[in-house]
């Protein structure tokens, strides 16, 4: 960096965009800063030239100089509006969230300006920035900080009522807690970040995010239908702003419908005019598993997996949902190979599902225990026998109503001969 400082004028921002190489344009853009000079105008260009010095950063990927910047920049902050401050603070974090493998870095820049925000008295970005590190946090599977962090920023930003920040904190809230398995605060998290965006105007990112949450809440409660709808609404915010999240929108659908044994439909959705958009991996692994359920085929289904690890086990959400989609696959694979027989050896099953035997022996007993077919299993032998549906015989009902019945009879004679005798 030259000692010199530049003129901060119109002229020298375009000197710096049109320098043979982003190096030159860095360190001309440095010098406008150094410039002491504090008039209206000076400021107006110092602000231009620190957008596009925290661009230039961000493309050459040094996330320590940004970092440097903001320190560099705290006595510039005192020469202009509290607003403009918070607009470029979180202009540069945002710079430095878009470089990757930079969540430590993140932290504790976040931590570095919530001292300085505390010392300043800048509550109104004090509490962005936190509820940013508590997100960052959180990323990190930091949760007990997290925590921490969010109870009293909740509690202090619902005494100056600012429904906006509250609905970004409840919702984070609700994150939070699902990922620690409590489902009954997560929901009431997400509750009140409802009624607060009920209060004001929120932008449909936003409303695309508290649906995203609220599908994943109703998934989790087994309610798919629900959840569906829910996928439904946020992938058409999403995919009307282009965000990237839509893709994950439409791969959660795809679950819901696969979770509700609906898995025909799945090519359907993928094939529609908004789906052809999202055509690519992700929506390649839903597929694969909608295949392999639509054929009951346990191996198939574990070749997806296998084929897209990245995609299934990695991803959270779907991740919850292949314990059950597995479980499911493994009694209609089951359900379907002991379909001809009346009487089978285990160990025959076994082969034809290659699984192990005693694993295969303890998911049918569970399944005899759970009425899923008529049979018992011949331990003795390694068999399993099964048996017709049993058709119920109209002889006990009809016994039971009539028991019950005089049972009614009797005691209204009771009543009656207790009047008589009084």
């Amino acid at each position: 960096m030259s000692t010199s400082y530049l003129p901060a004028t119109t002229d020298s921002i375009a000197e710096a965009l049109e320098a043979n190489n982003s190096s030159e344009s860095i360190s001309i853009l440095y010098r406008i800063l150094e410039n002491p000079s504090s008039s209206p105008e000076a400021l107006r260009i110092k602000e231009q030239a620190i957008t596009n010095l925290s661009d230039l950063l961000r493309q050459e990927n040094r996330a320590e100089d940004l970092r440097n910047l903001l320190t560099q920049l705290r006595p510039f902050f005192n020469l202009i509006p509290k607003a403009k401050t918070a607009k470029i603070v979180r202009g540069i974090i945002d710079a430095v969230a878009k470089i990757p493998d930079t969540s430590d870095l993140q932290i504790s820049l976040c931590k570095e300006m919530v001292q300085w925000t505390r010392a300043e008295k800048r509550t109104f970005l004090r509490q962005r920035v936190e509820a940013r590190l508590a997100a960052l946090l959180m990323e990190n599977k930091e949760y007990p900080e997290a925590l921490n962090l969010l109870t009293g920023l909740i509690k202090e930003v619902r005494r100056l009522d600012d429904k906006l920040l509250l609905v970004d904190i409840d919702l984070l809230e609700s994150k939070l807690h699902f990922s620690l398995r409590n489902l009954p605060k997560a929901k009431a998290a997400l509750t009140a970040a409802r009624t607060a965006a009920n209060a004001i105007y929120v932008p449909p990112a936003q409303q695309g995010t508290i649906d995203l949450q609220s599908g994943i809440l109703h998934a989790e409660e087994k309610d798919y239908k629900t959840a569906y709808s829910y996928f439904f609404e946020a992938f058409e915010a999403f995919n009307a702003l282009e965000d990237p999240r839509a893709v994950f929108s439409l791969k959660y659908m795809l679950l819901c419908k696969i979770m509700v044994n609906q898995a025909d439909d799945v090519a359907g959705i993928i094939s529609s005019k908004a789906g052809l958009q999202y055509v690519g991996i992700e929506l390649d692994a839903m597929k694969t598993v909608a295949d392999a359920h639509s054929k009951r085929s346990l191996k198939l289904f574990e070749m997806a997996l296998r084929d897209f690890k990245a995609q299934l086990e990695e991803d959270p959400i779907v991740h919850r949902h292949l314990s059950s989609l597995y479980d499911t696959l493994l009694e209609q694979n089951l359900c379907r190979l002991i379909e001809p027989f009346s009487r089978v050896e285990i160990a025959h099953i076994a082969d034809l599902i290659e699984l192990p035997v005693d694993h295969v022996e303890k998911k049918l007993s569970q399944m005899i225990l759970d009425k899923k077919f008529a049979g018992t299993l011949d331990q003795g032998a390694g068999c399993l026998i099964i048996f017709d549906d049993p058709k119920t015989d109209a002889i006990y009902p009809a016994t039971l109503e009539t028991i019950s019945n005089i049972g009614k009879v009797v005691d209204s004679l009771y009543v009656r001969s207790a009047k008589i005798m009084a």
